[in-house]
């Protein structure tokens, strides 16, 4: 009784452990749902320290670190997932592992992964992109090196980001205590809510002071990413979804981020309004104004959208109405996220993405918008971007001095605001490799010094180069999709060309161009069998008439003739020396005229042909009367030349 006492015991406290187990589960699995994900974080971590080792535990704690941007702790736990042998493992953790392996600066792991992402999902444009950019490290590298950069003394020791122009003030976004620290707890991330400030410079741009902006705009919800017209007196700024200035979510449980505009009058911020292609179920954020204060610019997932956020643009109109919003397309857009955009004065769009190749997190990229068609998306390099988010970039082009964000080691807080001047220009031009070779067409050997001119299909010169000592050239290309020609031009031959179609900026080389020799007039006297270096026209013993393979040979003669009309010829025949010479003499005569009967019966004028037999006169060897020859040595002789007279 009293054993049978002790093991029910124990079987009890099995229970109440395993109750207990389930409940903390449980209340994770409530906390990752709601998008809490810093309480999450460590309820899942509880679990794991307590031995378990569930496939959605590992999911959802590297899900929760990747989307507060701890890339290093989703790393881990991503690892941990590809180490169960029964995990059903989406396409997508493999590419957020691909992604967080960055992080950690391992990208030849990170580049095996993607390799993995390729082949689960081929079409992805993440994966295209990554297969089109296989070298993609050495074009950020390229582009390194071109800024310099600096913390602001403004950051505080939580999130500041989304800096935006006013005048010569600085707006930007900041989570930093206003003081009711204990009512504006965000769970997402423990983070205070997000609200607008001003950063006032004097007049060296020294920032001398901070102050939040007015109550009318800074609610009891997040509020950041402005635009400003440039007479200062109307912004664009993203807000939760609220009502009353408190947050509205949606069945989900989620509050969406919008749009909203307001004016200056008499100095205060009036007349706050929601952009009208706001909407409950999804999200509009991060404005930016073209030049023109036509275009608003600005990220979302509503319906449409490929990845988790695509850019957009709208016409504003002259009444202050919008037109449709329409999606920037997939150059720009990938199935990741694509946010925080910012348009300059000469129409280069600055974003940041993790769906194009890059250093790891968020980076910051660039395309000209004028050269959609031909132009690419360009990593602006290091040290601006890094193994961690980098976001919100500005820049004012007369200066060439910005703000980006960063979560980056050495800053003073979760996310902080770094100045930068651009020490040199960002090429925003495609540059596609056009490469190959140049041959003759008859011997196969690779001609140097061919000139070589592409075209694109509107026969409009590309680019120019010339062969090397080894026949080779190479040269760029405009990157627009479409059919191309490549014309090699030398001299003593014809132009040759090839034709060739570039898709979506790729290479071209391996193109080889086949050159004939040029076919010129003859001078007078010339044997044109010998000039065309065609076989001789040869004749059977005792016979006068055409044989099939000579008729061969005499096609190329006709080609020039018929290539140069005022040209004007002599068939002058022969024989060898097996007959008397009268005979011979006849013989050939009828040799002479059955050639030119030949010729004019092909569309040649009788009157550019006349002909002459030679008998055995002009023997091409030692095969004369009495000297033993053999048959091939007597075959020599019976044959037409094509002798130019005029």
């Amino acid at each position: 009784m009293k054993r049978a006492k002790y093991i029910f015991c124990a079987l009890a406290v099995i229970t109440c452990i395993a109750q207990g187990q389930e409940r903390k589960l449980e209340k994770a699995e409530n906390r990752f749902s709601d998008f809490a994900y810093a309480p999450a974080i460590r309820s899942y971590e509880d679990l794991v320290a307590d031995g378990y080792s569930e496939e959605r535990i590992f999911k959802n704690l590297g899900n929760a670190n990747y989307y507060n941007a701890r890339y290093a702790e989703a790393s881990k736990w991503y690892g941990k997932l590809f180490e169960l042998d029964t995990a059903d493992i989406d396409p997508e953790y493999i590419y957020r592992y691909a992604q967080t392996l960055k992080s950690l600066e391992d990208y030849e792991a990170s580049d095996r992964w993607m390799n993995r992402f390729r082949e689960a999902r081929a079409n992805d444009r993440r994966a295209e992109r990554f297969g089109e950019n296989t070298d993609y490290l050495e074009r950020i590298e390229a582009n390194s090196g071109r800024y310099e950069i600096q913390n602001l003394g403004l950051n505080s020791k939580v999130s500041d980001f989304a800096p935006s122009f006013y005048g010569e003030d600085l707006i930007f976004s900041t989570a930093r205590d206003s003081g009711l620290l204990s009512k504006k707890i965000h769970k997402w991330n423990n983070g205070s809510f997000l609200n607008l400030y001003k950063a006032s410079q004097d007049g060296q741009g020294n920032f001398i002071g901070v102050d939040r902006l007015s109550n009318r705009l800074n609610k009891k919800t997040h509020e950041s990413s402005t635009a400003f017209t440039k007479d200062g007196k109307t912004m664009y700024f993203t807000r939760n979804n609220s009502n009353n200035g408190k947050f509205s979510r949606d069945e989900e449980g989620i509050s969406r981020l919008k749009i909203y505009r307001v004016r200056l009058v008499d100095g205060e911020w009036k007349n706050i309004e929601e952009l009208p292609f706001n909407d409950d179920g999804y999200s509009v954020a991060h404005p930016a104004l073209n030049k023109e204060e036509n275009k608003l610019y600005f990220a979302s997932d509503m319906p449409g959208t490929v990845g988790e956020s695509d850019i957009f643009v709208v016409d504003i109109h002259g009444d202050g109405s919008f037109g449709t919003p329409q999606n920037l397309g997939p150059k720009i857009n990938t199935e990741a996220r694509e946010t925080f955009p910012f348009i300059t004065g000469s129409d280069v769009l600055y974003f940041s993405s993790d769906g194009h190749p890059g250093l790891g997190g968020l980076d910051v990229f660039a395309i000209d918008l004028k050269e959609m068609e031909a132009g690419q998306v360009v990593n602006v390099g290091r040290p601006l971007n890094g193994e961690e988010d980098d976001f919100s970039y500005i820049i004012d082009e007369e200066t060439q001095k910005g703000f980006f964000a960063s979560n980056r080691e050495g800053g003073h807080g979760d996310d902080d605001i770094y100045s930068f001047t651009e020490t040199k220009p960002l090429d925003l031009k495609c540059h596609t490799l056009i490469a190959g070779t140049v041959r003759d067409e008859e011997t196969g050997e690779l001609l140097a010094h061919a000139a070589i001119t592409l075209y694109d299909k509107e026969n409009h010169v590309v680019s120019t180069s010339r062969t090397d000592a080894d026949g080779a050239f190479n040269m760029g290309g405009n990157c627009k999709d479409g059919n191309y020609k490549v014309v090699a031009s030398k001299s003593d031959y014809d132009d040759g060309d090839k034709v060739f179609a570039t898709v979506k900026g790729k290479d071209a080389t391996g193109i080889e161009v086949v050159l004939a020799k040029t076919v010129r007039p003859a001078p007078l006297g010339t044997d044109l069998a010998k000039y065309l270096g065609i076989e001789p026209i040869y004749f059977d013993f005792d016979k006068y008439f055409i044989r099939e393979d000579a008729k061969i040979s005499i096609k190329k003669v006709l080609a020039y003739l018929n290539e140069f009309p005022e040209v004007k010829v002599q068939v002058r025949s022969h024989t060898d020396s097996r007959a008397n010479d009268a005979y011979n003499m006849w013989l050939s005569t009828n040799r002479a005229k059955s050639t030119a009967d030949y010729l004019i019966a092909q569309g040649i004028p009788e009157n550019r042909i006349s002909f002459e037999g030679f008998g055995e006169t002009q023997l091409t060897n030692e095969c004369s009367n009495g000297v033993p020859c053999t048959k091939v040595q007597h075959q020599m002789n019976r044959r037409s030349e094509f002798i130019v007279v005029e």
